[in-house]
């Protein structure tokens, strides 16, 4: 997850530099007016112009209780005026020694959206705290630091699945499928549709006997193949050809290599067995989940370097 977490922090430095400066300004314009609730209104009807990305604005005293009412860019809303927010997530978090904290987003309670607070430290003259000053932002109205989705990491990542099947998996074994049956024409199939039919991302349900695939013409919607359509290769004609794609980190050619690899974790043992898998051509990755509701998401090199008896005894 560090990739996600680095993109996360970045946006959040982003966000911290642009919304500091604004909020002390007028923290330091506040403090003469504590803690009338006519003045602060005042001050912060003017005040949420320089900082309008935000939802709300509003001051609060040290124990979390609003002094002024809520105000918006279209006007205020009194009913919020002496709430207790010293339960909300934000009120909870340890406000930095410069006085300004970026709360951890949360969900609102009016629009049940992902959010955040900017909490500034309000002082007197000598220094000290009278409350603070809070701005609520919902997530869309945020500017971005990056255009750019983050990259998913490629490092092999195991997840545990629901612990009542982990619990029992001793108690079952494989019941062969109707994929099963016809494993040599599916999996022969869907070879066909990797290598030369525009699918780049295909799901595998074995146990139940059906896959579902998307393709580069149109890689918004995907196809769901049953049982009948995975043993009829006339099913191929229903995807045009394409030429494999030049930016796959998988190799044309070990397409079929890692299919052939699924299929004996499919009959390796019939009580640790493969349930499901997937193939995703452009990142290069591999997932199973196995009959211990386990799933393991690696490259497609680090899946064909490990042996059955390794996955046995990793799974079980």
């Amino acid at each position: 997850m560090t990739e996600l977490k680095k993109a996360i922090e970045h946006q959040r430095d982003y966000l911290e530099d642009k919304l500091h400066e604004p909020l002390a300004e007028i923290a330091g314009r506040l403090s003469a007016a504590w803690p009338r609730r006519e003045a602060l209104d005042s001050i912060l009807e003017e005040a949420i112009r320089q900082i309008p990305e935000a939802t709300f604005v509003y001051a609060l005293n040290t124990e979390g209780v609003q002094l002024s009412d809520n105000i918006s860019r279209t006007g205020v809303l009194p009913e919020h005026f002496g709430r207790d927010r010293s339960q909300r997530p934000y009120m909870k978090e340890a406000v930095p020694a410069d006085g300004f904290l970026l709360s951890d987003a949360y969900i609102s309670l009016l629009g049940r959206r992902p959010s955040l607070t900017s909490l500034q430290l309000v002082r007197d003259d000598q220094g000290n705290a009278l409350g603070f000053l809070g701005a609520d932002f919902d997530l869309r109205n945020l500017p971005d630091f990056s255009e750019d989705l983050y990259e998913e990491p490629s490092e092999w990542r195991q997840i545990k699945g629901d612990p009542s099947i982990r619990g029992t998996l001793f108690l079952q074994s494989r019941t062969e499928s109707l994929m099963d049956q016809n494993m040599d024409t599916a999996l022969a199939i869907l070879e066909e549709l990797f290598t030369e039919r525009g699918v780049f991302q295909g799901v595998f349900h074995f146990s139940s006997s059906r896959a579902t695939l998307w393709t580069t013409e149109d890689p918004y919607r995907y196809r769901i193949l049953t049982h009948e359509s995975l043993g009829d290769p006339d099913v191929c004609l229903a995807f045009p050809h394409e030429p494999y794609p030049a930016e796959a980190l998988i190799p044309k050619e070990d397409v079929g290599r890692v299919l052939e690899a699924l299929r004996a974790l499919r009959y390796a043992d019939e009580t640790v067995y493969l349930r499901s898998a997937s193939i995703n051509l452009f990142n290069g990755m591999i997932s199973l989940t196995f009959s211990c509701d386990g799933s393991h998401y690696m490259t497609w090199d680090d899946f064909l370097g490990r042996s059955i008896q390794f996955w046995i005894g990793a799974t079980g």
